[in-house]
């Protein structure tokens, strides 16, 4: 819906043209509104910007060159109530309690019904001002209320607080930097950037957990002192004593429905789903479905129709995916709906090539389409696009779930490792697939990212001595059945990878994406069924495929699973451009004495399978966001 940023200074006042940059520089995630606070912690008072609208600037003085300890910045990208009083940062009626809020609470109208019952009285139809109102009634404790995504700061000036928070499972980003008394968070790092009182430095450990798991684990960055605020979690600083503290209000619940049946299960998800689409689809401008032909987006679309007759859905084409393409064309023939397709060529793939590698805020490992997509959207018109993300967590999507039967029954031989004395390639293989003692290993594994070795290899020594490797505090709850490797999937595949992606592809073209398989009471269901129905080792998805089963078309029922991603294997063996852009980068990065010149050509010159230019990849993303955060600033 927006994107948010702010400060809070113990010791000193700050210039506005802080905020005034921090904001600019998130400016695309809202383009239709920018509005700030001010405040020295005693009063605050409320300021538009040049990006304003009309009816905002009529009301609000503009943003003046002046200092203060507290600062609050908001861009808006309308979506409800479209009018100036969903304007941000919004205040209380005392003008004590002021928040700002990126996201979309879907049960709002539910919780404002209750808020009136107690006797609150709004003067909007937005969904921000029901947060306000629930803060003052509840106040943290109405978060595990809220049913949707959402990044919210809030400073009440009477309890002297500040308050950061976090939806369930992340799909809305909040980071913040947090030194020697100093406190400031955006929905993106490149706004905390912009603060005068932060200089960019290197957090190695970061940088090496993104090697291993294609992205970094929250709370840790790539960037010293600026953490991403973990899902289901809330940071409340105070104003007087300069302490903070964090706090969980969410986990996946502990009972067990063991009782149930296979079909009561596939009649109750139908039934949430379809709850939590009608929910997702109220919007105050035109809303699609971003169908890539697979099982979920298309289960998502067809859910769609009978609550939104005008649906339409789109569909992005590029190199192999002829098959889905034609899939997604049969789901919207089978439920006569408008299908607009985008073919995306290798040229704009390339075109674009490093402006969008240097969007994301960390090295990544893969060519995303996502940004194409919201692009597309853009370009047809619609705001809001629904998406399929979050099943695969959910249901056991995964290829790697496949394969937990047999770790659990290998993992016994792993003192092999102890016996391979040999140090070839082919041996480290062995003995990294031997080390998976933990399912935190097993879930590392199937990221595909780096392996342990080749990531210590890989550092000059005098930086990986700054690396803690063993990874320890990354460990969830080590059940070995697939709960536990559902909480991995749920936490970190989720909710430090894909959502996070998600938003800022999106986001980037003032986009929103919606997730109708992440609503709480769908997660809060599916987490407590019984291992049995959710998995069976042997097929993805089962539960899933039987509810899609009277929905989507029996071709699309036969796919099998894919990413959402350019083929970046057969990219870099086909095409000049590509592995002369990688060479570059790479002769860049071998000069800056982070990294072994030598293996990174023993990588470029021995690629023997596709996942081999994953690694490559991960160095040449590194390079382009050390370029973009360090050098370019």
């Amino acid at each position: 819906m927006c994107g948010i940023c702010g400060y809070y200074l113990s010791k000193k006042g700050i210039s506005s043209k802080n905020i005034l940059e921090m904001n600019n520089a998130i400016r695309h995630r809202g383009p239709d509104d920018e509005g700030f606070w001010l405040s020295d912690g005693l009063q605050g008072h409320s300021f538009c910007g040049e990006s304003s609208t009309q009816q905002v600037k009529n009301i609000f003085p503009v943003l003046p060159d002046s200092e203060s300890n507290i600062a609050l910045g908001f861009r808006r990208l309308s979506i409800l109530d479209l009018s100036e009083k969903g304007h941000q940062p919004m205040l209380a009626d005392n003008q004590r309690i002021t928040v700002t809020f990126n996201g979309e609470i879907y049960n709002f109208k539910t919780l404002r019904k209750e808020l009136e019952d107690l006797g609150h009285h709004f003067k909007s139809h937005s969904d921000t001002e029901v947060i306000l109102r629930s803060y003052e009634e509840w106040g943290t404790d109405m978060l595990p209320k809220l049913d949707g995504m959402f990044a919210i700061a809030l400073v009440d000036l009477d309890k002297k607080k500040l308050l950061l928070a976090r939806d369930r499972v992340g799909m809305k980003p909040l980071f913040y930097y947090e030194k020697e008394n100093e406190l400031i968070w955006a929905s993106e790092i490149k706004a905390i950037l912009k603060n005068e009182c932060v200089t960019p430095e290197i957090n190695w450990q970061g940088v090496y957990s993104n090697f291993l798991f294609q992205t970094t684990l929250a709370p840790e960055t790539c960037f010293q002192n600026i953490y991403s605020l973990e899902p289901a979690t809330f940071l409340v600083f105070d104003l007087n004593d300069l302490s903070s503290s964090k706090e969980k209000y969410w986990d996946f619940p502990t009972k067990s429905l063991n009782q149930i049946t296979e079909q009561e299960a596939i009649t109750e998800i139908d039934r949430l789903l379809s709850e939590s689409v009608e929910k997702q689809l109220f919007a105050d401008v035109p809303v699609t479905s971003m169908m890539s032909g697979g099982i979920d987006s298309t289960l998502i679309t067809a859910k769609s129709k009978p609550y939104k007759e005008d649906i339409n859905a789109f569909t992005i084409a590029y190199q192999f995916s002829e098959n889905e393409v034609k899939n997604a064309s049969l789901m919207a023939e089978k439920i006569e709906i408008p299908h607009h397709i985008k073919n995306v060529t290798d040229e704009e793939v390339l075109d674009q090539l490093k402006e969008n590698i240097q969007h994301f805020e960390e090295p990544y490992s893969s060519l995303e389409v996502l940004m194409n997509a919201a692009e597309y959207a853009k370009e047809l018109g619609f705001k809001v696009v629904l998406s399929g993300n979050g099943a695969d967590e959910l249901f056991a999507g995964y290829s790697h779930s496949l394969k937990l039967d047999k770790w659990r029954s290998t993992r016994k031989f792993n003192f092999i490792r102890h016996f391979i004395f040999t140090n070839d390639n082919f041996s480290k293989k062995v003995k990294n697939y031997f080390s998976q003692d933990s399912m935190l290993e097993f879930f590392r594994q199937s990221q595909v990212g780096m392996k342990p070795f080749e990531a210590k290899n890989i550092f000059k020594k005098n930086i990986f001595n700054k690396i803690n490797s063993d990874l320890q505090d990354k460990k969830l709850s080590e059940t070995t059945d697939y709960q536990g490797l559902f909480e991995y999937d749920m936490k970190y595949s989720l909710s430090s990878h894909h959502v996070f992606r998600d938003d800022l592809s999106a986001m980037k073209y003032g986009v929103e994406f919606r997730y109708p398989y992440l609503s709480n009471d769908l997660i809060d269901y599916v987490s407590t069924l019984p291992e049995s129905l959710r998995y069976n080792g042997i097929q993805n998805k089962p539960l899933l495929r039987k509810v899609a089963e009277k929905y989507v078309h029996p071709e699309i029922l036969k796919m099998p699973k894919r990413g959402f991603s350019f083929p970046l294997s057969h990219f870099i063996k086909t095409e000049p451009k590509v592995r002369n852009f990688i060479l570059e980068n790479l002769d860049n990065l071998k000069k800056r004495d982070f990294f072994n010149p030598k293996l990174i050509d023993d990588w470029w010159n021995n690629q023997n399978n596709e996942y081999d230019c994953v690694k490559i990849w991960q160095l040449v993303t590194f390079e382009l966001w050390y370029q973009k955060y360090f050098e370019n600033r």
